[in-house]
C-alpha cells in the first residue's frame, strides 16, 4: 500500500520535560459515526500502544460542538493528563481551554484541523490542498464547463473553512464552472447520501459531484437509482477507492486524507514529552490524488486498495516517520490497558 512521507527535524533539548514513560495522555474528539474519525481514534490507540510509553488514555469522544469541547478539555486538565492530542472543532472555539493546559504545563496537539492558539502544536493534513487538487482534477474533466453539487462537510469547522477556501481557488480558475447546489453533509454518511438522493429526485441538473469525504455512499446513491453517472471526487476512504475500480462507468478521484494523522499527533505529543522539540509549531501533510482515467491513476488505486478496512476508512493506515503501528493494531483499535 502507499504511503505518505512526512518528514520534520527533532531538535533535542527540550528543557521543559524530562524523558519519563508511563504517560497519561487525553483525546477529544467531536464527531462520532464517521469512518474517518473513528479511524483517528483508533491510530491514537494504536500509537499509544505501540510506543510502549503511554500508561493509558483518556479518550472524550463524542458529537458535540465548540462548547462541549471546551468542557471536555477542562475535565482532561483536571484528570492530570500530561498531553491532550485534540481534532477541534474550529480554529478558535476551544482557544481559551487549549491555553488553561498549556499554561498548566499540558502538550496539546491540535491534528486534523488547526487552532489559533499559539501554544498548541499543529499536525494537520493540508486540507486547502486537499480540495483544491480534487476541485481542479473535478473541473478539467468537466471539460471547464458545467454546474458541480458541492457536498462539505460540517458548517464552522476548520477542515471545512479550509476546504471551501481551496475549491474556491479552483472556481476562480474555471469561470464556467458554477455551483449546482452547496450542501453541508456534516459527514455523516446517512446524510450525505440522502442529500443527494434529493437532489437527484428533483431534477437539479449538474455534472459533477465533489465530495468533503463522504463519497461511496454518494457512488450507492447514483447506481441504485439508476441515475447517470457523473465524475465524483471524494477521499482515500477503501470503500471509495475499490468503487473507482469496480463500478462501470465510474469517472472519479480519491485525494489522500490519512485519519492516521491522529497516531502522528499522539507520537508528535510523546517526543515533545520526552524532551524533544519539533522545528515548527506547525507540519502539514501534503495529499496526493488518485484517478482511474489514466494507466498511472488506475495502478495508484490498485496499489492502494484494501479490503480488509470499512468502506469509510482511508486506506492510508500510516505515516511513515511517524506512525510505528502494525496494520493488526490499528484494524484491532486497542490502546494502553484495553
Amino acid at each position: 500500500m502507499k504511503r505518505l512521507l512526512l518528514g520534520t527535524a527533532m531538535a533535542m533539548g527540550f528543557a521543559g520535560m524530562a524523558a519519563a514513560e508511563g504517560y497519561k495522555i487525553g483525546i477529544s474528539n467531536t464527531v462520532q459515526g464517521n469512518g474517518w474519525r473513528e479511524q483517528m481514534v483508533c491510530a491514537m490507540k494504536a500509537e499509544a500502544l505501540a510506543s510502549g510509553k503511554v500508561e493509558s488514555l483518556n479518550i472524550a469522544h463524542r458529537n458535540t460542538d465548540a462548547a462541549g469541547q471546551l468542557e471536555d478539555i477542562r475535565n482532561l486538565i483536571q484528570a492530570g493528563v500530561q498531553a491532550i492530542v485534540v481534532n477541534p472543532s474550529n480554529s478558535e472555539g476551544i482557544n481559551s481551554a487549549i491555553k488553561e493546559a498549556t499554561d498548566a504545563g499540558i502538550v496539546v496537539v491540535a491534528v486534523d484541523q488547526a487552532v489559533t492558539e499559539p501554544s498548541a502544536y499543529i499536525l494537520s493534513n493540508n486540507q486547502e490542498q486537499y480540495a483544491y487538487l480534487g476541485a481542479k482534477w473535478l473541473f478539467e474533466t468537466m471539460g471547464g464547463e458545467g454546474a458541480v453539487v458541492y457536498m462539505r462537510g460540517a458548517a464552522g469547522a476548520g477542515a471545512d473553512n479550509d476546504r471551501d477556501v481551496g475549491f474556491k481557488r479552483a472556481m476562480a480558475e474555471f469561470p464556467n464552472i458554477t455551483i449546482a447546489q452547496e450542501v453541508f453533509t456534516g459527514w455523516q454518511q446517512d446524510q450525505g447520501k440522502q442529500q443527494i438522493n434529493d437532489i437527484i429526485a428533483a431534477g437539479v441538473p449538474f455534472q459533477g459531484v465533489w465530495t468533503s469525504g463522504i463519497d461511496n455512499v454518494i457512488v450507492d446513491a447514483f447506481v441504485e437509482s439508476g441515475a447517470p453517472l457523473v465524475p465524483i471526487v471524494g477521499a482515500d476512504n477503501a470503500g471509495f477507492v475499490g468503487q473507482l475500480s469496480s463500478v462501470e462507468g465510474l469517472q472519479g478521484a480519491a485525494v489522500t486524507n490519512p485519519g492516521s494523522v491522529g497516531g502522528a499527533g499522539v507520537a508528535l505529543a510523546i517526543q515533545i514529552l520526552d524532551g524533544q522539540m519539533p522545528a515548527e509549531k506547525t507540519v502539514l501533510v501534503d495529499p496526493a490524488l488518485w484517478e482511474n482515467v489514466t494507466e498511472e491513476g488506475k495502478a495508484n488505486l490498485a496499489a492502494a486498495a484494501n479490503p480488509n478496512l470499512s468502506p469509510e476508512w482511508p486506506v492510508s493506515v500510516s505515516i511513515d516517520g511517524w506512525t510505528t503501528y502494525t496494520m493488526d493494531q490499528i484494524i484491532a483499535c486497542k490502546g494502553p490497558g484495553e
